[in-house]
């Protein structure tokens, strides 16, 4: 039996119709391309800013610990013990007057400059000349003081050199946090980058010389260098100024009318910063307390890992109070954005912290991983509701209501450091990691309501739901509704 001949012309023309089809889907998927590719474009170009802002902050991060672990770590080689903790312990109390006699004008000036176009340099000018002022006085004082306390720190008064020196290193410090501060709020935040890059390598370098070069070291040798890597950094970045934009008396000159009138309202955001960083200074003191200073060694490794995840909300943030001060209408959309970004930094220092805590502790010893390892999994935990906290904080701050927040802040630190202290008394270090994330997500869960309601208003709603109609069939919608209204 003959088989039937096979018709050449219709294969002729089906493999002609396989290569338009596959020529159209690949122009297809060309065309789907190239409009995602412009979408992220345009995405990346409308929130540049906040990304080379943000994206500044954690680049300080990083640098300022890379270099400050090589800093510790040519003092330890090169200077006797009781040298670095003489050093260790001025640099601590100079940090510590300086956060405190800046009197919350750096944060005010994160809000105000973008408010008050023109009138930047002038109230910059001011703002650095007061909390320079203050910051030499109180270093004066606890140089006076502070040996009466301690008798390690009699070399602050050994002479009247000594004094001043310590009195300029605080005022310095005071003067670099507030223009670091001021440089966000005028969103040029790779300036406060770049300066503090030149401190860390300026003070590296200093270390450097000054163990070479000198036989006798002591403890004030290694404060002089932080004096020296921030005065140094404040010479290259007023140069940088003054070439970039020349220099005007008028320009810098100060407006203490100006100054005198936001007093009150830099005296809040002072209170409340105090208020909200008290926990985190105070834990470790309370690890050292309720359990050892060997448990407090294993619980602050933890912590300053887990806290430079802190530092990405914090960050973004930071940089959202810069942006919608002077314009709330956009605050919704940028709140938006930097929830998501900060669940995502959450979501993935999470997935390292909770599937290579060893590997990750392992890097500071053997005895860490060991130790710190339930720890450091339960504070990473805390990086989720810290993201509500902190936008918490920075919507009321552009919102000019810092004074109706002090008190759930309040109470929000007092539960932190009572969760803490519970669980360290119950169940030893990973109970009181356990307590202080409980009493971060209670304060999260207070505070959600507020940032849910700024970050999707009733207009985002609506419009969320109408995409929503336009994607599912209108039959599946009305059979859904018709469900819920039989159901109550």
């Amino acid at each position: 039996m003959s088989e039937a001949p096979i018709d050449k012309s219709i294969d002729s023309t089906s493999k002609p119709r396989r290569q338009m089809q596959q020529g159209t889907n690949a122009l297809l998927k060309s065309k789907e391309f190239s409009t995602v590719r412009t979408l992220l474009f345009e995405w990346i170009k409308t929130n540049i800013v906040m990304f080379v802002n943000a994206g500044s902050l954690i680049g300080t991060t990083v640098v300022t610990s890379v270099l400050g672990f090589a800093y510790w770590w040519v003092a330890a080689r090169w200077f006797p013990p009781e040298a670095v903790g003489l050093g260790a312990a001025t640099i601590s109390a100079m940090m510590l007057l300086g956060m405190v006699c800046i009197l919350g004008l750096g944060t005010l000036l994160i809000g105000e400059l973008p408010r008050r176009p023109g009138e930047e340099g002038p109230l910059i000018s001011a703002a650095l000349i007061v909390v320079g002022g203050v910051g030499g006085c109180a270093g004066v004082v606890f140089a006076l003081v502070a040996p009466f306390v301690a008798a390690d720190f009699q070399v602050l008064r050994a002479s009247v050199e000594d004094i001043l020196l310590f009195a300029a290193g605080v005022s310095l410090f005071a003067i670099t946090l507030v223009l670091d501060q001021a440089l966000i709020g005028l969103l040029r935040s790779e300036l406060q980058l770049w300066r503090n890059t030149f401190f860390a390598v300026a003070k590296l370098a200093a270390l450097f010389v000054v163990s070479l070069w000198l036989s006798h070291r002591v403890g004030l040798t290694i404060y002089t260098t932080w004096l020296i890597g921030n005065a140094f950094s404040l010479a290259v970045l007023t140069g940088y100024v003054i070439l970039k934009k020349g220099w005007s008396r008028r320009t810098y000159l100060p407006q203490w009318g100006l100054l005198r009138m936001l007093g009150f309202a830099a005296l809040q955001h002072h209170i409340f910063n105090l208020l909200y960083q008290l926990p985190s200074l105070v834990l470790p003191v309370l690890v050292t307390i309720l359990l050892s200073p060997t448990m407090n060694a294993w619980f602050y490794v933890s912590y300053m890992l887990v806290n430079f995840t802190f530092s990405v909300s914090f960050a973004l943030t930071t940089t959202l109070y810069a942006m919608c001060s002077a314009h709330p209408a956009i605050l919704a959309r940028k709140a938006r954005l930097t929830l998501g970004l900060g669940a995502v930094a959450a979501i993935l220092a999470n997935f390292v912290f909770q599937f290579a805590t060893s590997q990750v502790l392992g890097v500071f010893g053997h005895i860490y991983a060991e130790q710190a390892t339930w720890s450091l999994r339960i504070l990473a935990l805390g990086a989720f509701p810290f993201i509500i906290r902190s936008h918490y904080v920075a919507i009321y701050r552009i919102q000019g209501r810092v004074l109706h927040a002090l008190l759930p802040v309040s109470a929000g630190m007092l539960i932190e450091l009572g969760a803490a202290a519970l669980g360290a008394r119950l169940g030893g270090l990973s109970g009181l990691s356990l307590g202080w994330v409980a009493a971060l997500c209670a304060e999260a869960a207070y505070m959600s309501r507020t940032v849910y309601r700024v970050a999707f208003p009733a207009s985002t709603v609506v419009w969320f739901w109408c995409q929503v109609k336009k994607l599912v069939p209108t039959s599946l919608i009305d059979k859904t509704s018709m469900r819920e209204r039989e159901g109550l």
